[in-house]
């Protein structure tokens, strides 16, 4: 049997900017997102049944058609017309689980790569971005990574040039028994921000061209300011998840050489990054709180940026 290899990396939020509610229902957002280099790895092997199967090393995760892997591998053959195709998925996580990384998304963005290449579909790379897109907010990112704009839902992407210093790098930690429901954020934003809504096409667009040439980009463009990071779930889960609070005050602790050049919570939690200008800061900042790290319970990464989302092995 023919048999592929998929990396499926994570992603951590710079900028996150809810700017409203849209007519469909979904929250109207202004983002900048950075793939890092934690990555889940997908093992695909054509099968002859018409069968999709998926396997994992984590116990606790669904492999049935509510998992975006399977969801991914049944629409992209929907599309293809060939009812008879079928695959064996192994999927290798390293990502947390529901952490804010995008790894559920990243994962179904690989699939929907290493299926068509498997299979010999030759669906195109837009093709794949608009089934991307209808999976979920975060796949079309995940799909093409790096440092981007995304708007809308989080589905409509503006590429920028990677930051000046290509060694940017994270400290990230999430306590294993913490989990943030997505919904749940948004609903407390809604909650305790709705009045600062915006609601006119044209108010969003103006916040759009604010994040285009605001003080994030360029302080990632000229590589020596400190990048403003910005997360408004931060705002609403930080004081009612104790994980969150726990983990943002530690990295908020580190000084001298291991000073960070901002803390935030990735997404809608519960994870939370220290940014370093290199990956060996990160890693002494890992290695000074590993004694508290330890005795909190977190787990941690020491993750690079890398300049694309997922990618053939």
């Amino acid at each position: 049997m023919a048999e592929l290899k998929v990396s499926a990396p994570a992603k951590i939020n710079l900028h996150l900017e809810v700017l409203g509610l849209r007519p469909d229902g979904f929250h109207e957002l202004a983002m900048v997102m950075q793939t890092i280099d934690l990555a889940d790895t997908l093992v695909l092997q054509t099968t002859a049944d018409a069968a999709i199967r998926l396997s994992t090393n984590r116990a606790d995760l669904p492999t049935d058609g509510s998992n975006l892997i399977v969801q991914a591998a049944e629409m992209l053959r929907s599309r293809s017309g060939f009812p008879e195709l079928g695959a064996q998925i192994q999927l290798q996580k390293r990502i947390p689980i529901g952490a804010g990384l995008a790894g559920g998304s990243s994962n179904g963005a690989a699939a929907l790569v290493g299926l068509n290449a498997l299979w010999g579909l030759g669906f195109s790379a837009p093709d794949l971005l608009l089934m991307a897109a209808q999976l979920g907010s975060d796949m079309p990112f995940c799909l093409d990574g790096g440092t981007q704009l995304c708007f809308g839902r989080g589905e409509q992407l503006e590429p920028v040039d990677p930051p000046a210093s290509p060694a940017l790098a994270v400290l990230l930690i999430k306590h294993p028994a913490s989990h943030v429901s997505t919904p749940w954020a948004y609903g407390r934003c809604k909650a305790m921000r709705g009045d600062f809504y915006l609601d006119q096409e044209d108010e969003f667009e103006q916040r759009r061209k604010a994040v285009r040439t605001g003080p994030l980009l360029q302080a990632l463009a000229s590589g020596v300011a400190v990048p403003p990071l910005r997360n408004d779930l931060q705002l609403v889960v930080e004081p009612e998840v104790e994980s969150v609070q726990q983990g943002l005050a530690l990295l908020r602790q580190l000084d001298g050489p291991t000073t960070p050049l901002a803390v935030a919570m990735s997404g809608s939690g519960p994870s939370s990054f220290a940014l370093f200008d290199s990956l060996p800061r990160a890693q002494a900042a890992q290695q000074q709180l590993e004694t508290q790290l330890i005795a909190g319970g977190f787990e941690a990464w020491s993750c690079g940026f890398v300049p694309k989302g997922v990618s053939l092995d």
